[in-house]
């Protein structure tokens, strides 16, 4: 189903502006993952679409019809909490199947679909068994058979893998990838972490304090951020930033002059302003590089990962992180230098935090 949101916005009675002028397109079939820190206002959004909250204003589209007043029943939507909200008396076949009993479905069609749904979630030798019997992730996929069963047009996830441990959330993310291929739903999916969002989304909405920051794809996201906030919060470790003003053609890194005539065609343009100099961890290259700033260090400590090492840094009163391969991890409390090359640097309006 083809869903749009124009102008959208949430207020609660206590004057609360939980959502500012949300507008979004979302085509058919594709996964939108709403992502930000709590609070940002990604769940209303959902409850909005889901009709479980009243829109305050703007308007809401299901193939181009005005939905706003529909009830949840009449959207067509299917949702998945956080909380697996399974009846613990029931079986998990029973659990699958409660939408359809409600309904009066005839019970060998009830027999049938319940049967194709479970085999599309490895739960068909759990039938018979209650929740309790289930370990998380497996109550979580009967959670997602209960909504898919119902064969509806879009479908609504809540952060629904944060109660599991990072196995099994691990696991749960493939076979949600693998279950929205194989019935092509459209689906809007909520949640905090960034890892869930990159490796799920067709596009990722990023959300602070009720207001869109950028929609893009996962790519667009990481490598063309719009601005600080989205540059930050995609990526792991974190964005470094170095805030500073551009004097004669350079910005400080800690007790260091970087010079951006070097890196940016635009330095000239950027004299006397204050700006957030930016650059990935992984960025940083531990060799020599031609159109590259060189940087001398002090390192701090490490944290082997296995394939790679954090490396934490101090440049006077700067502080950095450094992404590097594991067989390179220096000795902590060493001196270092390494290359932040042209490409990898991005900066930002020092006022507004936008790029430049």
């Amino acid at each position: 189903m083809y869903i749009e949101l124009k102008n959208v916005n949430k207020i609660y009675p206590n004057g609360f502006h939980a959502v500012h002028n949300f507008n979004l397109e979302i085509d058919k079939g594709e996964f939108i993952v709403f992502v930000g820190p709590s609070g940002c206002g990604k769940s209303t959004t959902l409850r909005m679409i889901a009709g479980l909250e009243n829109i305050s204003s703007g308007d809401f589209l299901i193939n181009g019809v005005r939905a706003n007043e529909k009830s949840p029943r009449d959207r067509e939507v299917a949702m998945v909490f956080q909380s697996y909200a399974l009846y613990p008396q029931m079986t998990v076949f029973d659990n699958i199947a409660f939408g359809l009993t409600l309904q009066g479905v005839d019970e060998d069609v009830i027999e049938e679909r319940v049967q194709k749904t479970a085999k599309i979630l490895g739960l068909t030798d759990y039938l018979d068994r209650l929740p309790r019997a289930l370990s998380g992730g497996q109550r979580q996929r009967v959670a997602i058979g209960r909504a898919l069963i119902r064969k509806v047009g879009i479908f609504l996830m809540d952060e629904p893998l944060s109660n599991l441990d990072a196995k099994q959330r691990v696991t749960m993310r493939s076979e949600i990838a693998q279950i929205h291929q194989e019935t092509g739903a459209t689906t809007i999916y909520v949640t905090h972490d960034q890892t869930e969002a990159m490796t799920l989304a067709d596009r990722i909405v990023v959300m602070k304090d009720g207001y869109i920051q950028q929609v893009g794809t996962p790519y667009e996201l990481y490598f063309k951020p719009a601005n600080v906030f989205v540059a930050g919060f995609i990526g792991e470790p974190p964005m470094n930033f170095i805030r500073s003003r551009v004097e004669n053609g350079c910005i400080a890194f800690g007790d260091q002059q970087v010079n951006l005539k070097e890196l940016r065609e635009d330095a000239a343009g950027l004299e006397g302003k204050e700006i957030v100099f930016g650059f990935r961890p992984e960025a940083a290259m531990l060799q020599a590089q031609e159109n590259a700033a060189r940087i001398d260090c002090q390192v701090e400590l490490t944290e082997m990962l296995g394939d790679n090492t954090n490396v934490y840094i101090t440049c006077g009163e700067a502080q950095a992180i450094l992404k590097v391969d594991s067989h390179d991890t220096p000795e902590t409390d060493a001196p270092l230098s390494f290359w932040i090359p042209r490409e990898s640097v991005y900066l930002f309006d020092g006022t507004t935090e936008e790029v430049i």
